[in-house]
């Protein structure tokens, strides 16, 4: 079977963080750094220009910042949008949630570990997209602080069945296909079934969209 390769825009105004994505990214076969802009009108112009299968992009940069970015390169009403994941702090989480409903298909700490970094790369591009588990639980905490609605009602509107919210839940906390198969006893190929009527019936793009109207609808309570 051929590699998958993956061409990569990295987005960041400094530039030792360009820098050490590019240093881990370049690293890894089947994965190619073709451009890095230092702001984020730079970032579209290369994205476009480019067409890289991701886009690591910043929150806080000059002339455009992530969330304008994304919107651009992926919102509703883009044609044909790109995968992009943003780069956040902890510090950030109102940035997230709009990040979220302008496209991102995924989020990652600035300080997040290589590995983590060369996974969610992974992820955006096969379309299984990475939420960084820290930022996960901060957004369901806030979520449930601010936002709490009833879990059963809010599924029943959506016509999700018990098996759906089953697996709505794990996606909410950040588990890939492979984990929920193990965690729910079901094949790889049934999981990809659930979530193509899940995304179906919550008018979801992707599976960060799926995770979204969890956090929104209170259909999973965050860790104690």
């Amino acid at each position: 079977m051929a590699e998958t390769h993956i061409d990569v825009v990295i987005a960041d105004d400094q530039p030792l963080v360009r820098a050490g994505f590019s240093l881990i990214l370049g690293a890894q076969p089947g994965i190619a750094v073709v451009g890095e802009a230092a702001d984020g009108v730079e970032c579209i112009e290369l994205a476009r220009r480019l067409r890289p299968q991701v886009v690591l992009a910043d929150i806080r940069m000059p002339r455009l910042d992530g969330l304008e970015v994304v919107r651009q390169l992926a919102g509703p009403g883009v044609a044909d949008p790109l995968n992009v994941v943003l780069i956040t702090t902890f510090d950030q989480d109102d940035y997230v949630r709009t990040g979220l409903r302008n496209g991102a298909c995924g989020f990652l700490l600035k300080d997040a570990s290589p590995g983590l970094l060369v996974e969610a790369v992974q992820a955006a591009a096969r379309g299984d997209a990475l939420v960084s588990p820290a930022v996960t639980v901060r957004l369901l905490r806030g979520m449930e602080e601010t936002e709490r609605a009833d879990a059963s009602g809010s599924a029943a509107t959506a016509g999700l069945s018990e098996r759906e919210r089953d697996i709505v839940r794990l996606v909410a906390v950040g588990r890939t296909n492979r984990e929920i198969c193990d965690e729910l006893f079901l094949s790889l190929s049934t999981v990809k079934t659930y979530l193509a009527r899940i995304q179906a019936k919550l008018d979801a793009r992707n599976r960060v969209e799926v995770a979204a109207w969890a956090w929104e609808h209170g259909a999973v309570r965050p860790p104690r």
